[in-house]
This record gives C-alpha cells, sequence and structure tokens, in this order.
C-alpha cells in the first residue's frame, strides 16, 4: 500500500495533533481523541485527518481481535492472544508516533480500514 500523498505541515501544531493522535491510548483516550481531531481538523489539515483515520482504524480493528479473542480464554489459547495483541498495539503505537515525529506516514499491520 502506498502511502498517502501528503504535504509536509505547515504548522508546528500540524506534527503535534499527529503525534497526539497515535499516543492516544497511553493518555486513556484511544478513541475519543482521534475522533475529535478528525472532525475539527479534516477540512484544514489532510495531514491530521489522515493520521486520525489510520489510528482510528487500527483502534477499531484492535476492538475487533479482541472481542473474536474473549471465547477463545475458555480453550486456554485467548489469554496469550490477548496479550500478543496489547503488546503489538503498544509497540506499535510507539512507532507511529516517532515516524509522525520524523513527517512521516505509519500504516499500522493488520488494520481493516473501516474509514476512508
Amino acid at each position: 500500500m502506498e502511502p498517502p500523498q501528503l504535504p509536509p505541515p505547515d504548522q508546528g501544531n500540524d506534527k503535534l495533533l499527529a503525534i497526539l493522535c497515535h499516543v492516544s491510548p497511553f493518555l486513556g483516550v484511544p478513541f475519543i481523541l482521534p475522533l475529535i481531531i478528525y472532525l475539527v481538523k479534516r477540512g484544514d489539515s489532510p495531514l491530521i485527518a489522515a493520521h486520525a483515520k489510520e489510528v482510528l482504524n487500527f483502534h477499531i480493528s484492535i476492538l475487533i481481535y479482541s472481542v473474536c479473542c474473549i471465547p477463545l480464554v475458555y480453550v486456554c489459547i485467548g489469554i496469550p492472544l490477548l496479550l500478543a495483541l496489547g503488546l503489538a498495539s503498544f509497540i506499535c503505537a510507539i512507532i507511529a508516533a516517532i515516524k509522525a515525529s520524523e513527517g512521516a506516514f505509519y500504516f499500522y499491520p493488520l488494520t481493516i480500514r473501516f474509514i476512508t
């Protein structure tokens, strides 16, 4: 998948908002913060809109994968899968925040693109 053709950040706030989208799970608002940023800034900055959409798609995908793992807890494979899913989402969020701080775009792995 090709990275979207995005203009360089116009203001210092663009890069900061993109980074905040990616670190939103660490702040305790994994869905709400990227959604608010997307709704407010989608007309102003395509860079922020692209980052926010990618984060929202990733969190929705992680939620679906977690719900699918819940029945597997009774078969004793669900707990390791949930731990691996949590660790992978933690690592991916850190990598994405670093890429956003460099001005690059990061595609989260295993993400279903609901919001296009």
